[in-house]
């Protein structure tokens, strides 16, 4: 199997262009028509992750964190990124990261939390803006459907749960084919009016070349005309962090040793507690401190995230908790969702989980 066929089922799961603007998701290093031996799933790849690739047999590196954000203008080896790029390349080991792409659909990262929560009623706490584009076609009466169909069949048309939604309006298409022409109807060098449908569909902006692809493939005309415009509706999977509820209201005292179980965690940073009842979670994997305010406009009782600074635990204002559980600790699930997904598209292939830590933080207790 080709490194190109794993890498699309996870494109199709969550694109790279639904990456934040300073992230660097998508193929690191390597080559996308390597044969691949097998999958190493991690949260981080550094050099001791290579070196397990490499000890099993592994020659793609599925990670959460890309090892490059920024451009790099040397590789002496005189950083871990420099090394562990070198060792990958060296060994013929592709890295490819999933990063803010997979943090930004709803059964994502933050997804993952949310379910180890038993959270219910779930939902994007800050929808990704745009997202979303119409397209409206202009299509001959009796080929409506097969071009419809298209459409749909490569994403097109989705609005909630609902599937195969479009707006379909009859009118006249005017048409002259000049020489050298081969018109689907009428003749070269004569205006033909032709009673058509115009068809508008919506969908994600990073279906766009195959919505085209198909919208071409099945329209009968030699030249389509279609128009494609940008939307501000909110795609309700795409977006940052997820606010949901608990089952059952639990006291905060209750709720933070729950967290601490199920994270494995030592220690929990938090704000002051507000001696209520917390039935409204919000959670952001990672560095979420640019979410409080949606948090608290929201009504979450409870924001669990990581990599607050200082002051922002004031802006808690006793309006909800703010509990800080640690990068790693709070993404390190993870590695579990991609090896669930990756298992799940390909059962025979060797899709294996790290069994390295790499957790830079150690904390003394």
């Amino acid at each position: 199997m080709k490194i190109a066929e794993i890498i699309t089922q996870l494109e199709l799961l969550s694109h790279p262009t639904l990456q934040e603007h300073y992230d660097n998701a998508g193929l690191i290093t390597g080559n996308f028509e390597w044969d691949c031996s097998g999958i190493l799933v991690a949260l981080d790849s550094t050099e001791d992750i290579v070196k397990e690739a490499i000890e099993k047999n592994c020659n793609l590196i599925v990670a959460h964190h890309p090892i490059i954000f920024s451009g790099l203008k040397k590789i002496t080896g005189k950083n871990y990124v420099e090394r562990t790029v070198i060792l990958a390349l060296k060994n013929d080991i592709a890295i490819y990261a999933i990063h803010t792409n997979l943090d930004n659909i709803l059964h994502g990262v933050n997804g993952k939390i949310a379910a180890l929560l038993g959270l219910k009623n779930v939902s994007i706490l800050s929808f990704k803006e745009n997202i979303l584009k119409k397209l409206y076609t202009f299509v001959p009466i009796h080929s409506a459907e097969k071009v419809r169909n298209s459409i749909f069949e490569a994403g097109g048309g989705h609005i909630g749960n609902y599937s195969e939604c479009s707006f379909n309006s009859d009118g006249t298409g005017t048409f002259k084919g000049a020489e050298g022409t081969h018109p689907f109807v009428g003749e070269v060098g004569k205006q033909h009016m032709e009673k058509e449908v115009k068809v508008e569909v919506i969908f994600p902006a990073f279906l766009e070349k195959k919505i085209i692809n198909n919208l071409k493939a099945s329209h009968p005309y030699e030249e389509v005309a279609y128009d494609i415009i940008c939307l501000d509706n909110s795609h309700h999977e795409i977006g940052s962090g997820i606010i949901g509820e608990l089952q059952k209201a639990q006291d905060e005292l209750s709720l933070l040793s729950h967290i601490k179980k199920i994270f494995g965690l030592s220690v929990i940073k938090h704000s002051s507690l507000r001696g209520k009842q917390v039935k409204k979670i919000a959670v952001c994997g990672g560095a979420g401190s640019f979410l409080i305010s949606k948090a608290l406009s929201e009504g979450a009782d409870f924001f669990i995230t990581s990599d607050l600074k200082y002051h922002e635990f004031f802006d808690a204002n006793n309006r909800m908790v703010i509990a800080d559980i640690g990068h790693y600790e709070s993404e390190q699930f993870t590695i579990n969702l991609l090896h669930e997904i990756l298992e799940q598209k390909f059962p025979t292939f060797a899709v294996l989980k790290t069994e390295v830590n790499t957790n830079p933080v150690r904390y003394f207790l």
